[in-house]
C-alpha cells in the first residue's frame, strides 16, 4: 500500500530543508523508512507473503544506498537523519 497523501506531506514538511524541497536525500530516506515500517507491521500478520518481502528487501537496500551517499557527502546531515529516524547505525 502506498503512503497516504497527508502522511507523505507531513514527512516532507518535517524533513525538508526549505519550503519547496520535495526530493532531498533526507526526505527520500524518511519516506522509505515509513514504508519499511508499514511492511514490517504487515509481516507480523502475513508471515507467508514472500512477494512483499522481496519489496521490503529492495526498499532496505535503497535506503542503505541513500544513507551511504549522505554519509560520503555530508556526515552531519547523515548523523542528523539517523538520530531523527532512530535507525541503528
Amino acid at each position: 500500500m502506498a503512503l497516504l497523501k497527508e502522511k507523505k506531506e507531513s514527512i516532507i514538511t518535517e524533513f525538508g530543508m526549505h519550503e519547496r524541497d520535495t526530493g532531498s536525500t533526507e526526505i527520500q530516506i524518511a519516506i522509505i523508512s515509513e514504508r519499511i515500517g508499514y511492511l514490517t507491521e504487515h509481516f507480523k500478520e502475513h508471515k507467508k507473503d514472500h512477494h512483499s518481502r522481496r519489496g521490503l528487501l529492495r526498499l532496505v537496500g535503497q535506503r542503505r544506498r541513500l544513507l551511504d551517499y549522505l554519509k560520503k557527502n555530508s556526515m552531519e546531515r547523515y548523523k542528523s537523519i539517523i538520530g531523527r529516524l532512530g535507525i541503528r547505525k
